[in-house]
């Protein structure tokens, strides 16, 4: 079994959770996600199953997109709603206020990552040493927020729509805008709405999938692995390229337009990622 399932990872489940529990149901080993979601999030988790783990990567690192709650008032040791009050303000804050701050964090820019995630210091994950009172110098990581746009307001939260490039805390930049505005701000809820080609709408509910995979029927909701690079251009090979491609021999291509192309084989089967540069197919990754 191989292919992509696109699940919209209910509220407090970890993304290790979801894959766990697709593991058990498929029974299959060999399987995983494309980029992880805090358990107060919601939305867009591609799940890779079978060869198509190969192409996990591609997600992981590929554009995301989300519906950010932002409430200011106060600072958490976590940047989010779950987290332990550390400053409080009662200042309120105005739409317009929110507006004219909001291009300064538009565009290539550095953010400094929370104490409270997972990468590595030292071989220790950054929230353990947390958890242990313990915080140490994060330096700050090249991010990209290609846009931010603020949306109707729920209850007492403002929202925010955000795309951004891989490695964007996003309760980071909520800490960051109150921070801005003098009061405060933490994430009070976060739904990813795409990561890569893969958007809510080609989402399915985990109950929906379990039940799918119940009745036998996996395939219906299970997304062809070629599906991650729908963006490119195709070329089919002849019977003798597919031969010199597979055997690591030098392929050329009459493809007039270099760039980057999903390509198959003479049985139509897709079977890498590709480059053409002067006329010569250069692999990126096989599968």
């Amino acid at each position: 079994m191989n292919g992509i399932i696109v699940i919209d990872k209910p509220k407090d489940w970890t993304s290790h959770d979801v894959v766990a529990k697709l593991r058990g149901t498929l029974k299959i080993k060999r399987i995983g996600h494309g980029g992880t979601l805090d358990p107060m999030a919601t939305g867009v988790l591609p799940v890779f199953v079978g060869k198509a783990t190969r192409a996990a990567d591609f997600i992981t690192n590929a554009d995301k997109e989300y519906i950010a709650g932002l409430r200011f008032g106060i600072s958490t040791d976590t940047q989010d709603i779950t987290g332990e009050i550390t400053s409080a303000c009662d200042r309120v804050v105005s739409t317009a206020e929110v507006l004219a701050v909001l291009p300064r964090f538009l565009g290539a820019q550095k953010q400094i990552p929370p104490m409270y995630s997972a990468l590595r210091h030292n071989g220790k994950k950054l929230y353990e040493l947390a958890r242990k009172g313990i915080e140490v110098e994060r330096p700050p990581r090249d991010i990209l927020i290609s846009a931010i746009e603020l949306l109707e307001p729920v209850d007492n939260d403002f929202i925010l729509r955000v795309a951004c490039s891989k490695g964007t805390y996003i309760r980071t930049l909520c800490h960051d805008i109150g921070a801005a505005l003098g009061c405060g701000g933490v994430l009070s809820s976060l739904r990813r709405t795409a990561a890569g080609r893969f958007d809510i709408t080609m989402a399915h509910t985990l109950d929906s999938v379990l039940e799918t995979i119940s009745s036998a029927q996996a395939s219906e909701i299970m997304l062809p692995l070629d599906a991650c690079f729908s963006e490119y251009p195709t070329i089919t090979l002849t019977e003798i390229q597919s031969h010199k491609c597979k055997n690591g021999a030098r392929c050329e291509t009459d493809a007039i337009t270099e760039g980057t192309y999903r390509v198959y084989d003479s049985s139509g089967e897709f079977f890498m990622l590709a480059k053409v540069v002067n006329g010569e197919i250069k692999t990126i990754k096989r599968f």
